[in-house]
């Protein structure tokens, strides 16, 4: 047996080494390197979840968490379908109509017929929307400056580029 760290590495900072190739049928086989990723990835998504309540909350005081992913997009994207937003969050249309609603209420997205298809509507993000976004935003973004200070811009670059690719692998599972 190797000594393996929380990062699932063994001493020498390689792969632990295991007795059984990863095998589909061999159910009781731990692949010591992706334990320790879900492990990371789980702490990770809590507190990625406890920080979107907090940045909603800073928006607006009666903002779902949830909603603050729909503002994200829209500031990133532009205006989209609602139907297009349900697909990218992997939620039913019901339930994006709620948040959009939600949104529209106080006043942080408005709805515009599309111009490609006038039966059609697009949701957009208002201006007051985007100011009171963009000021969370840059506190986040300073928040991440702050706390990665000590790490050399190339790993932060990993990371993103790393994130990037594990999104972009689940997006093309779900669609």
């Amino acid at each position: 047996m190797h000594n393996t760290g929380a990062d699932g590495t063994a001493a020498d900072g390689g792969p632990e080494a295991t007795d059984h190739a990863p095998h589909a049928d061999h159910v009781d086989h731990v692949d010591h390197v992706f334990l320790a990723l879900e492990r990371e990835l789980a702490v990770f998504l809590r507190r990625a979840r406890a920080s979107s309540g907090e940045m909603a909350r800073e928006v607006h005081p009666d903002l779902e968490p949830a909603a603050y992913g729909l503002l994200v997009r829209l500031a990133d994207i532009g205006a989209q379908r609602a139907t297009d937003l349900a697909g990218f969050f992997g939620v039913g249309k019901a339930t994006m109509s709620r948040q959009l609603h939600a949104l529209e209420d106080l006043g942080l997205v408005a709805r515009e017929p599309d111009p490609a298809d006038g039966r059609a509507v697009l949701v957009r993000i208002t201006d007051e929307g985007r100011d009171r976004f963009s000021r969370v935003r840059e506190g986040r973004r300073a928040q991440y400056a702050r706390r990665l200070a000590s790490w050399d811009r190339t790993e932060v670059a990993d990371l993103a580029r790393l994130l990037h690719q594990l999104n972009a692998e689940q997006e093309g599972e779900c669609c």
